[in-house]
């Protein structure tokens, strides 16, 4: 039950901070986040579609493939709420739906998913993301390193047969 409350959790301090965002003027907009040394900026960005645009012209396409892709990897996380162990996976799960969450409800909600700050670094410049966004990559992440480390235990396992 704890990983739910997670993705609650998740999904609330991005959708926080994005009407926090929508509270303030346009004209605001860009400028730099305080304390960060210049290295984040805050924007005030509106995306129809997927990242870079994608799809904007099909708004209802947009809309619910998120809602499929969110519903399968909710069954893998409850399929694997029943099983002990597999911390990496569930993680990953949680974080993903967690920046699902938030962003699909901004689509329902808005008919856009509202981004808010980039990195001030070159190649990330011109990209603009939510913290829902960074739950889902990182997610993402943790769920390629933990099959890469599941895919080597058991290489190294049938290596270990094989003499």
């Amino acid at each position: 039950m704890a990983w739910i409350g997670l993705i609650g959790v998740l999904a609330l301090i991005d959708l926080c901070l994005k009407e926090l965002i929508e509270e303030q003027a346009d004209e605001e907009f860009p400028r730099e986040l305080k304390g960060t040394g210049g290295k984040i900026i805050l924007h005030k960005s509106y995306n129809r579609g997927f990242p870079f645009g994608f799809l904007k012209e099909k708004p209802e396409l947009v809309r619910m493939i998120p809602v499929a892709a969110a519903s399968s990897v909710f069954g893998a996380l409850a399929y694997l709420m029943g099983k002990r162990g597999h911390f990496a996976e569930k993680l990953a799960f949680s974080l993903t739906l967690g920046g699902a969450v938030s962003n699909i409800v901004d689509r329902y909600k808005r008919n856009h998913v509202v981004d808010y700050f980039s990195f001030n670094i070159r190649g990330l410049k011109k990209i603009i993301f939510n913290l829902g966004d960074l739950f889902i990559f990182a997610g993402m992440i943790i769920t390629m390193l933990a099959e890469a480390s599941r895919f080597l235990s058991e290489a190294g396992k049938r290596a270990g047969t094989r003499r």
